[in-house]
Order: C-alpha cells, then structure tokens, then sequence
C-alpha cells in the first residue's frame, strides 16, 4: 500500500504555467494531499488560470486552498470601492489579474461567480496533528482558530515570530526568500521562494522535507 503524501505549495501569483510544471513534478497519487498556502493571483500573467488549476484538481484529489492577502485584497475591492484602488495599484498587481480574465477594464463583473465561490471559501488557517499552515505569520501564544487576518494574511517575518504553544510546526508564505531556498527555523518554514518576483515556485512533502521547485517559466529550477 502507498503512503499518501501531503504538499504544501507556496504562493504562485498568476504562474499557472510554473504551477503545471510543479504539479507534473510531484506527480500526485489519487491519495495525496495538496495544501496551496495563497496568493494564487496578481502580478503573473495568468490569474485565472491558476484559479482553473486549483478547481480542476479538486474534482481530483484532497485540496486544502488557504487564504492569501492578495485574495483578501481582491474580496474587498469587490465590497469596498476605497480598496478598488490599492488592489489596482502597481504594488498589489490587480490590473494584471483583470487582464487574464481578458479585459483591460476595471471591471470586476468579468470575474465568472464560481471563482468568486472559490475565493470566499477559502480557509485562514489548516491544521494536522503536527503541522499548521497559514499564508503569512502567526502569534505564538494565540489559538490558531483566534487569528487575526492582520496577522495572518499581512504580517511579514520581519517580525518573527517565536515557536507556536501548541508544539506543531508552522508552514507559511507571503515573505519572499529572495535566495530561492526555503527559510527553515526548525519550528517554522517559509516556503514562499519568490514566484511573481522573478523567483520560482515551490513544493514541500511535509512529512519527509522533499522539495521540488521550478521557475515561473516552468523549468526545473
């Protein structure tokens, strides 16, 4: 019998074509599980797509997708039109999200309900009986399931945080290893490598520490 193995994937940021080499890398088992730590938009040249990727595998396999910031910025920018703005902006990368949907207006309503589904029901935090896994940070001393999405969603490793009380091992993203080589602290790992900055995109199996990683154009990296 295979042992099913878990996935963490870091954050893509419109790669789909980086995230279909990765996948194809890892080859996943009908057993498996993928869990994507957000920002699966923005920046890159194909947003959609990659929504379409996350979608189409979990008809497949056991997908945990979690929250990103960049989800979050978008969800508000839809609800708030004082956030349309930082969404749009060159820092955030919205306009190259709305131009995967093939538009290059500001129009919102050209992104199809089901992705919205998708984004509504993403997760804050997931856990296992070792490891959890959130997009940016998370505070040592709080419950998992008290977090706040400041600090969850937004709060980069400058501010870094000591182990969690619970004893499990967080994974995270969002804080870019400019080197291309995950951030290991032993309790904690950042596995976000730079994909949306010129980085590559990669996976852990959390149990054994195995890593596979590509670039954004999709070659083994």
């Amino acid at each position: 019998m295979v042992n099913p193995r878990t996935f963490a994937i870091g954050d893509i940021h419109g790669h789909a074509r980086a995230l279909d080499a990765l996948l194809r890398a890892i080859d996943l088992q009908p057993e498996d599980t993928v869990i994507f730590l957000g920002d699966y938009l923005d920046r890159g040249p194909d947003s959609r797509g990659v929504v379409e990727r996350i979608l189409q595998l979990q008809a497949r396999h056991r997908v945990i997708p979690l929250l990103g910031n960049h989800e979050a910025a978008l969800l508000d920018a839809r609800d708030r039109d004082s956030a349309r703005e930082f969404w749009l902006s060159p820092a955030c990368g919205g306009l190259a999200t709305l131009a995967s949907y093939d538009t290059e207006a500001v129009d919102l309503g050209v992104i199809p309900e089901r992705h919205w589904q998708f984004l509504e029901q993403l997760a804050l935090v997931h856990e296992t009986d070792s490891h959890f896994f959130i997009h940016a940070n998370y505070a040592a001393n709080w419950p998992l399931d008290q977090h706040d999405s400041r600090t969850a969603l937004w709060l980069d490793l400058r501010e870094f945080p000591g182990p969690h009380y619970s004893g499990k091992r967080a994974i995270v993203g969002h804080t870019p290893q400019s080197d291309g080589c995950i951030l290991d602290a032993g309790y904690l790992l950042c596995i976000d490598t730079g994909c949306g900055f010129g980085g590559c995109l990669t996976a852990l199996e959390v149990d054994s520490g195995e890593i596979w990683q590509v670039s954004e154009q999709g070659l083994s990296a």
